[in-house]
């Protein structure tokens, strides 16, 4: 993959707030499978957007 700017990451919209989040690292096997922002939203996947 080598050195991307922020820019070009690719992006998601949180599927919890509804707020766009950038690819990370720690997400680089499981992209595909990512649906939350944060810990927080992830937890609270029950309770809708405000």
């Amino acid at each position: 993959m080598g050195m991307r700017r922020k820019g070009d990451l690719p992006t998601k919209v949180c599927s919890c707030c509804g707020r766009p989040f950038a690819w990370r690292k720690r997400w680089e096997k499981v992209w595909d499978e990512v649906r939350y922002c944060s810990e927080r939203c992830r937890r609270g996947r029950g309770k809708p957007a405000q």
